[in-house]
């Protein structure tokens, strides 16, 4: 069991606020851009804050408690009844229709208006028949059902590959005070952990927080479970 934090950008943040969307949290994306970057670390039982920088202030948006790591696709087609910019995972197809061009071996657009079935190497295939026999699992278009669901039930950026989900605080800004920013700490070991980047006035450097997912050390965990009361639980 460990803590992680993430960074939420303005944008993120901004689309949230109007979409209505103050949680509670359930859960968090990964994939390989540094908007979303890879969550594969995370495993049950972690605790993992989306943090914000607010007016120069770092907040703590949310907490969340880590209950499932899966592949992304699975839980939107369950939870979200559509793949929603989810990658296709090996060991599983994915059934298309309309317009697209992605991934085409010829460069050229194709018009599908009958389906095809999109692969995790990148390949078309045209008819259910033809799909690899050592197949897992094989979203058709039976399973595409649009179901209520929340703004960050989506991710804000495509190819998400995993997605955490578990049990989450409501969501709102808990900044920390300046004073104790000089003293996090975040890295995979403790040998390796690293404070922020501050910038003159002492509030957190945006490069600092974004592009990963970090592990923090025990003190820095203590600091942010210490924003969250008993209000917060859901």
């Amino acid at each position: 069991m460990a803590g992680y934090i993430t960074y939420w950008s303005k944008e993120h943040v901004r689309a949230l606020e109007k979409a209505g969307d103050s949680g509670p949290l359930s859960v968090i994306y990964g994939g390989p851009h540094t908007k979303m970057p890879s969550i594969a670390s995370l495993k049950p039982g972690d605790i993992i804050y989306p943090a914000a920088i607010r007016d120069g202030t770092l907040c703590a948006m949310a907490r969340m408690e880590v209950e499932t790591v899966e592949p992304a696709l699975d839980y939107l087609m369950r939870e979200v009844g559509r793949p929603a910019g989810a990658v296709v995972p090996r060991g599983m197809a994915l059934e298309r229709t309309g317009r697209g061009a992605e991934n085409l071996l010829d460069g050229g657009e194709l018009d599908f208006t009958h389906s095809v079935f999109a692969l995790s190497d990148g390949t078309w295939l045209e008819k259910n028949g033809d799909l690899p026999g050592d197949l897992k699992k094989v979203y058709t278009r039976s399973h595409y059902h649009d179901k209520p669901h929340k703004c960050h039930q989506e991710p804000h950026t495509c190819c998400a590959e995993l997605a955490a989900s578990g049990t989450g605080s409501f969501i709102r800004p808990r900044p920390l005070p300046v004073e104790c920013l000089p003293d996090l700490r975040f890295g995979p070991s403790k040998s390796k952990e690293k404070p922020l980047r501050l910038n003159k006035d002492g509030g957190p450097v945006t490069s600092s927080l974004s592009g990963f997912v970090r592990k923090m050390s025990g003190e820095t965990w203590a600091l942010f479970e210490g924003l969250f009361s008993e209000e917060d639980a859901v």
